[in-house]
């Protein structure tokens, strides 16, 4: 929210933020205790701003939605954008945009109007998708090892190059999974799936909270 927002303005923020509540709130204890740090760590991130947009990115509306998004993926797995607003490649004329929640309109940002004003009434499609997904973290040097024993792709680093997102299943729930880092992961299942796949995680991660048999 801009640093001149009117009482008003913070007050309808306030309310909005109190009134939601994420998909896999009532795991949070449960993704503390059940994580083992500097092993593998789960958690939530609730609330990310989500837009999806089908446009073609080399038309004249492609460039401007990618002048707000920072630019616009051109193949399977890349992702484009710096800093917090991201765009994960869906499709050749399909992308999902990633950014905190404070850039939501419903907070004081502008994001889904930028991007529709940017679109215009060129063919295409933006959709604000905010509540259709959450984001979970894994992270750690077990990481890997808790997704592969699940995830039919490859994801040796030889082939799944930190910076890149696809889509996949986890557990049979299907997700976009993003490398962001050597040993993190940002994984966006369906809002309905996310007690499932949580709990799926964590029961994945069991093992490494004991010692290792020799």
């Amino acid at each position: 929210m801009a640093e001149t927002a009117t009482p008003a303005e913070t007050a309808h923020v306030d309310r909005v933020r109190g009134a939601r509540r994420s998909p896999a709130e009532h795991l949070a204890d449960a993704f503390t205790s059940g994580s083992v740090p500097g092993t593998v760590t789960l958690k939530e991130i609730p609330y990310q701003a989500m837009v999806g947009i089908r446009v073609e990115r080399t038309s004249d509306a492609g460039t401007r939605v990618a002048s707000i998004t920072g630019g616009l993926p051109a193949a399977c797995g890349e992702v484009t954008g710096a800093g917090s607003v991201n765009t994960l490649w869906l499709g050749p004329t399909e992308f999902l945009v990633v950014a905190p929640e404070e850039s939501h309109d419903s907070l004081g940002g502008s994001l889904v109007s930028d991007l529709t004003t940017a679109l215009g009434s060129d063919e295409g499609q933006v959709v604000d998708l905010s509540a259709n997904r959450t984001t979970f973290e894994l992270s750690g040097s077990h990481a890997r090892a808790v997704l592969e024993k699940t995830c039919s792709l490859d994801l040796h680093p030889r082939v799944f190059k930190a910076g890149t997102a696809v889509s996949t299943e986890l557990a049979h729930i299907p997700v976009m999974l993003w490398k962001t880092s050597d040993e993190t992961y940002r994984i966006f299942p369906r809002a309905s799936f996310a007690d499932f796949l949580g709990r799926w995680l964590l029961d994945a991660m069991r093992e490494y909270a004991s010692p290792e048999v020799p």
